[in-house]
């Protein structure tokens, strides 16, 4: 545990009213905890080195199955070469299965069997829950760091992400892009993507999406982002605890031919629930071309539902498109006129 977040722990115990003689006590099982989390783990946790056009790269990554497969970052293995995996005194030449610059994570593959990490749901995450990260900082051994989520965000300094990150308030440093956030089961919640404010915190791409895309590889063969062809505004009134007005259908998209209407109240894009215009993002985001969704709106006080077939979104060809969707760390702006 980090002297920083030691010190902000012991100040939340006395804040919270827990007497000075029981501190030990807590700090201890925290303590055990987190190295419980940290021994489990760190076997399926590797150091990732790779070449690009810049030089070398280096980061995280962690193993999902027996066979080999690892979830990285595009930022270390997305258009990189020569790419070695370091497992213990293991140095393995890896295959990159896959490469998605929007979710800005990459699959990729050694062949021999490995230990991984269980898929946990960061969807039960909330604010002030605890997490670990099991990362290679700088050229050190890999290494536990404990911290709190601190929120979900769907922007970033007026940048969108392509959909909604995990901020977790654990401190990274370089070498743990790629790295796995980890709850106290020991199930892995987010990937991390990217630290803020000079490494103090971190960005996490929920686990839920990083699955979605390894979903579409593992039944498609590559990624395969979807749309619907809606745009939306924010409406003045509020129906249902929704303000997003469907404001326009793109000609010759899944929306306009699925009957719903232009002054539709958006209500929810297959499992995810819209209530502000940017959730849109969100649900966008898990639409995969080929496959049905359903779509809830409000028209005249009534409940609508349609089942509408996703379209290839228009940007999947295009890695630079992607990257105006998703750039580097942060994301880039996601236009919300620009259809979904």
């Amino acid at each position: 545990m980090s002297p920083r977040v030691l010190t902000a722990v012991c100040g939340l115990l006395v804040a919270g009213g827990i007497p000075l003689q029981a501190e030990d006590n807590v700090l201890s099982s925290m303590t055990e905890a987190v190295q419980t989390v940290f021994q489990n783990a760190r076997g399926a946790v590797v150091k990732i080195r790779a070449d690009d056009k810049h030089g070398r790269c280096v980061g995280s990554g962690f193993f999902i199955d027996p066979n080999g497969t690892l979830y990285t970052t595009y930022a270390v293995a997305g258009e990189s070469t020569n790419i070695i995996v370091e497992s213990g005194d293991r140095k393995l030449t890896a295959t990159r299965l896959l490469a998605d610059p929007r979710s800005g994570i990459v699959l990729l593959k050694v062949d021999t069997s490995t230990p991984f990490l269980s898929i946990g749901k960061s969807a039960d995450l909330a604010i002030a829950s605890p997490v670990v990260t099991v990362g290679y900082p700088m050229d050190l051994p890999v290494t536990p760091t404990l911290g709190f989520i601190g929120g979900f965000d769907l922007k970033y300094l007026n940048r969108y992400f392509s959909t909604t990150h995990i901020r977790a308030n654990v401190s990274v440093q370089r070498g743990e892009s790629g790295a796995p956030l980890i709850n106290t089961k020991g199930e892995v919640v987010g990937i991390l993507i990217s630290g803020l404010d000079g490494g103090s915190a971190c960005y996490a791409l929920p686990i839920e999406a990083a699955e979605k895309i390894r979903s579409d590889y593992v039944r498609y063969g590559g990624v395969r982002h979807g749309w619907i062809g809606i745009t939306v505004s924010k409406s003045p009134e509020e129906h249902e605890g929704s303000v997003v007005l469907i404001d326009g259908l793109v000609d010759d998209t899944p929306a306009a031919q699925s009957g719903i209407r232009k002054g539709d109240t958006l209500l929810r894009i297959g499992h995810v629930a819209v209530a502000q215009p940017e959730d849109v993002l969100n649900g966008s985001f898990y639409l995969t071309s080929g496959e049905k969704t359903s779509v809830e709106v409000i028209r005249d006080g009534q409940h609508l539902t349609f089942s509408v077939s996703a379209a290839e979104h228009p940007n999947s060809e295009s890695a630079e498109s992607a990257r105006a969707i998703t750039q580097s760390d942060f994301g880039g702006t996601f236009n919300l006129t620009s259809g979904h």
